[in-house]
């Protein structure tokens, strides 16, 4: 269900700094799956293991890419609840270099909604998301997270990005 959920989350997106889902469904043999953009390039986390921490400059450029996919998202009442660098990617698109991709809609969370069956699905007394990243609210495992919970985290992707340290 919680594949559905993502695929259903991300296909609603307009953003062209979100992933493009083409299709979604279930296979013969019950699995879902899901077809999306491929793309050439480097999540933020391997990008900066690689090359180490990036020049003030271009970490701006990429943050505020991934500032219009989340306002996107946002806009739409969906909350991501796990910005890190690992679902930041930066590739090629078109004659455009270090265009920034949000991956990852598999915790998004609809903002404001009574909690539904299928949005229980993360494990009771777990927290969604990566710790390094999280916000307070989120490590207090406060039910209700906003697109604050989002701008807090792509905060600390920032100073991730131009330190790599946590």
């Amino acid at each position: 269900r919680r594949f559905e959920l993502e695929a259903q989350a991300t296909a609603a997106l307009a953003s062209p700094h979100s992933i493009e889902l083409y299709d979604f469904g279930i296979d013969r043999d019950g699995s879902f799956y899901y077809v999306m953009e491929f793309l050439h390039g480097f999540d933020l986390e391997t990008l900066v293991q690689r090359f180490g921490p990036l020049p003030s400059e271009r970490a701006m450029h990429l943050l505020i890419q991934a500032c219009h996919s989340l306002d996107d998202a946002h806009k739409s009442g969906l909350v991501h609840r796990d910005v890190k660098p690992a679902n930041l990617f930066t590739c090629r698109k078109g004659q455009d270099f270090d265009f920034v991709k949000v991956l990852d809609f598999g915790l998004v969370k609809t903002e404001g909604a009574t909690p539904s069956p299928a949005s229980l699905l993360t494990l009771q007394g777990s927290l969604p998301g990566t710790p390094g990243f999280m916000a307070p609210e989120q490590l207090l495992g406060e039910t209700e997270v906003g697109p604050a919970t989002d701008i807090y985290a792509l905060g600390c992707v920032g100073y991730w990005l131009v330190t790599g340290k946590l």
